[in-house]
């Protein structure tokens, strides 16, 4: 809960989509209302924000102590959509029923208005990884949404970078984005997309894709299979989007097979955001 100036209240744009993708898991699509969105890279992420008065969702956990009267609460999330689209941002948010933010966003419909951020900030994009290096995309839960607008915004522009997007999820339901990636990997023959789940026997329909968690179709060597060749730190770079248990694992693993972890002042294959 973040406490601004009376000004800073003003809410600047409008929730033109809510598309409810599983029981807490949505997608958002905001537009700014009398001022335009600036430049952005895939992979950066905007601030939302709405009035401690907001209503919240249903179910939502009692707050203890509630948020003081006059107060924005703003988040910042990443961004899903393209950065070439100027219409409006898109969000792939879930709900944390014990939070200040999201239960009041899932309490908002189509035409209420929020608060967004002017500015779009963050370094998990693809400016430091170079444009012929292969990519593996890593995610669980809601960390697919920046990949989302990397692959919106890049993936038509071709090249010879072969690109793998490894989604987890406990459902098939909680895979946001599937039906939109598969028909990439249909249309782009650079693009493999491998959605993977933890808990198949709770499938109302037999799941016949990977199980388990991402950590483990790495470790099956599922990437190598799609490709056709393994993936190494000579030619391809690593990035990891979500649960941080799954990053340090992940990293791990990598590091175990020579991949390095990447920084400005030491450069490596290895890109991380971290969701919580």
């Amino acid at each position: 809960m973040l406490p601004v100036d009376k000004p800073s209240l003003k809410l600047n744009a409008v929730l033109a989509l809510k598309q409810e993708v599983a029981p807490g898991l949505a997608i958002f699509r905001v537009v700014p209302e009398g001022w335009e969105l600036p430049d952005f890279e895939p992979g950066q992420f905007a601030v939302l924000g709405l009035p401690a008065e907001s209503p919240r969702v249903a179910g939502a956990d009692p707050e203890e102590p509630p948020p003081k009267p006059g107060t924005l609460i703003r988040r910042s999330y990443s961004i899903a959509s393209s950065s070439r689209q100027k219409e409006y941002l898109e969000f792939y948010l879930a709900l944390v029923r014990s939070g200040a933010l999201t239960p009041r966003l899932f309490a908002l419909e189509p035409g209420n208005k929020l608060y967004l951020g002017p500015k779009f900030s963050g370094l998990f994009t693809l400016k430091e990884v170079p444009p012929d290096a292969n990519l593996v995309m890593v995610a669980t839960g809601t960390g697919l949404a920046p990949y989302m607008s990397m692959l919106r915004t890049h993936l038509a522009e071709g090249g010879l970078r072969r690109t793998a997007v490894i989604h987890g999820a406990r459902h098939a339901s909680d895979l946001g984005y599937r039906h939109e990636l598969e028909a990439m990997e249909r249309q782009f023959p650079n693009l493999v997309y491998i959605p993977v789940i933890s808990r198949p026997q709770e499938e109302l329909h037999r799941w016949t894709g990977e199980t388990g968690y991402v950590q483990d179709v790495w470790r099956r060597g599922v990437v190598a299979q799609k490709w056709g060749f393994a993936p190494s730190p000579e030619h391809t770079h690593v990035l990891l989007c979500g649960n941080p248990a799954m990053i340090e694992d992940m990293t791990a693993l990598l590091t175990a097979e020579g991949f390095r972890q990447h920084s400005r002042t030491q450069p490596g294959q290895i890109h991380t955001e971290k969701y919580w």
